[in-house]
């Protein structure tokens, strides 16, 4: 009964330990791996702790990135009206005439910028009007046959490339 009272306060102290961690926004790898080897807990609880998280993280790294995708779609949206509330004040100034307007909270004036060049159909502009772009991308499945049979691959090698698969 003893044992398990103790087990059960330990793996109690090592969520606690684990809690803190996950907190923390402070710990390099370094420091997280000290940190992990001082606990004296068995491999497998330590390892069930660490696989947690690890799953904890990943909700969090996914709903991040609905979350930016979210963001990016208000973005845009909020430009686009502010882009269309402009072309209104614009036109219903030139309409009225009016260079200038004052209200109670904004001064509001007509400029004319540069020119926005628009193409509308890049086939029909002429040689002298379009830049090449060149864009250089390893072919990286080529290598990889190429190195794995032994051969040389000048820049490039293989390298272990391990992961702990937590179902």
């Amino acid at each position: 009964m003893m044992d398990q009272l103790k087990k059960s306060q330990s793996l109690y102290d090592m969520a606690t330990i684990f809690n803190d961690l996950q907190n923390r926004d402070d710990l390099n790898p370094e420091i997280l791996k000290d940190t992990l080897d001082s606990l004296t807990d068995s491999m497998a609880d330590k390892i069930d702790h660490i696989a947690s998280w690890m799953d904890a993280n990943q909700k969090d790294s996914d709903f991040y990135s609905k979350k930016i995708k979210l963001l990016q779609q208000a973005k845009k949206s909020v430009d686009n009206k502010n882009k269309s509330l402009n072309h209104y004040i614009v036109d219903s100034m030139d309409q009225a005439g009016i260079k200038n307007l004052k209200t109670p909270h904004f001064r509001i004036s007509m400029r004319s910028f540069r020119q926005s060049t628009v193409v509308e159909d890049v086939s029909k502009l002429s040689p002298d009007y379009v830049d090449v772009v060149t864009k250089y991308k390893p072919n990286k499945t080529k290598i990889y046959k190429k190195l794995k049979t032994g051969e040389k691959v000048l820049g490039a090698h293989l390298e272990p490339n391990r992961k702990a698969v937590i179902k």
